[in-house]
């Protein structure tokens, strides 16, 4: 604060610029922190086919970048290693032929220090690029980077979840990040909250980021229901387990049933049992199971099952969407470092919208009316995978924070379980 007398010194406005380029950086240091303490032989792994290694994911972000910025908008740009166009591709198509997903973990070459340095000298350039930008051009680029920004919290996310079922798979239950045991309180009790019908504008509409599958923005009818106040627990999750609930085809879907018969499924990944005992793997280590702890690692089939068993039905994503619209986007998210979900506190009203675990919705994952995807490679960014999935909602505790929207739609087909993944019930009007 200037002394008496003294004029204040005007603060200058950040540039356009300046802020996409502090969004860059961010975001590519955020990736740094969560592998800040995996050796180099954690992030070569891969221990399922859903799962990248983590140096696959730092690599592919990178490759984003170069490919749809610097390619695209600097001049004679040659890549240093062309190689890495095939090695770090997913799924573009448009942008040429890729190394099979499943093989992964195959690759030895780039090591994870050439991995590393291949982010620093993208980065470089990256910046290099935006500081010296015109405005016509930052009209072009900054879309595309904003659009690479999200990518990379997307990847953060899979990142985690991925190094998670690496670390599964070790007998020695590696820590990822240490977390202080805690005793706490039972949850409050679950109520359904009544909802009138009305015409509700589901999708994203106005200014700022958003994915394509969000919109467009339309008119929904919405019918009267119920939605539960909170995120279903473990404990209550147990309560299904215990009354046989992975031996009673009636609960189950036919692909469900199929499913558990053939995966042998006894409760949600990851649990297991101990001397009479649940307990289960975490980024912070193998613990007993917390009964007021969200449950999550279900499947949607898991997750249906689990409704029907207790007389309910899991939210349409229009359902949630209307509910959610009236809600602030806060809770646990990945910036606290939990990496786990935390139990319900709040006693009156709804909570844990945002954040714990990704709520599964009984929507099948569709285009919205009018929707087109962009042409181009970055047209295959959402478009080509609304088939045999289903929305989730609301963000989990590996979820960015600033990523997340009340239209944001995330998608997984019905038997997956390796993400954050939980229950919210609802039930029609009575």
């Amino acid at each position: 604060m200037p002394a008496i007398g003294e004029k204040p010194v005007p603060t200058r406005a950040i540039s356009r610029a300046e802020s996409l380029g502090a969004r860059y950086r961010d975001v590519r240091d955020f990736s740094k922190l969560l592998t800040r303490d995996l050796e180099a032989e954690d992030c070569v792994v891969q221990s399922m086919p859903d799962v990248s290694p983590t140096k696959w994911h730092l690599a592919h972000t990178t490759w984003f970048f170069e490919t749809f910025v610097l390619k695209k908008f600097v001049a004679g740009y040659v890549p240093a290693i062309p190689e890495y166009a095939f090695l770090f591709n997913s799924y573009y198509n448009a942008a040429g032929t890729m190394h099979r997903r499943d093989l992964r973990g195959l690759i030895s070459r780039p090591t994870v220090a050439e991995s590393s340095r291949y982010r620093e000298n993208i980065d470089r350039q990256i910046e290099d690029l935006i500081g010296s930008a015109s405005d016509d051009l930052l009209d072009e680029i900054e879309s595309i980077i904003t659009l690479g920004i999200h990518h990379e919290q997307q990847h953060q996310e899979l990142l985690v979840t991925d190094i998670k079922h690496v670390f599964a798979q070790n007998p020695l239950h590696p820590v990822f990040r240490k977390r202080t045991e805690e005793n706490t309180q039972s949850p409050p009790q679950m109520s359904f909250i009544d909802f009138d019908e009305t015409m509700a504008n589901i999708g994203f509409h106005g200014n700022g980021f958003s994915y394509d599958n969000e919109g467009p923005q339309h008119r929904v009818f919405v019918p009267k229901f119920s939605l539960g106040s909170r995120l279903i627990t473990c404990g209550e999750y147990q309560c299904f387990i215990e009354a046989g609930g992975y031996q009673r085809p009636e609960f189950w879907l036919s692909l469900g049933w199929m499913t558990v018969n053939e995966q042998h499924w006894e409760a949600p990944l990851y649990w297991e049992k101990r001397d009479g005992i649940w307990w289960h793997f975490t980024l912070s280590g193998f613990r007993p199971i917390n009964e007021n702890e969200p449950v999550t690692h279900v499947s949607y089939f898991e997750a249906d099952a689990f409704a029907n068993f207790s007389g309910a039905r899991l939210p349409t994503e229009f359902e949630w969407e209307r509910v959610a619209q009236n809600e602030t986007i806060e809770g646990n998210f990945v910036e606290s470092e939990r990496f786990h979900p935390a139990p319900a506190t709040e006693a009156n009203g709804l909570t844990q919208m945002f954040g714990d675990v990704w709520e599964w919705t009984r929507s099948a994952y569709s285009p919205y009316p009018g929707y087109r995807a962009v042409p181009g490679a970055l047209g295959e960014y959402n478009g080509k995978f609304m088939c045999n999935q289903y929305v989730l909602r609301g963000g989990s505790c590996a979820t960015s924070q600033s990523h997340v929207r009340v239209t944001y739609r995330n998608f997984f087909q019905p038997e997956k379980r390796w993400q954050f993944t939980g229950i919210r019930l609802a039930r029609d009007a009575t």
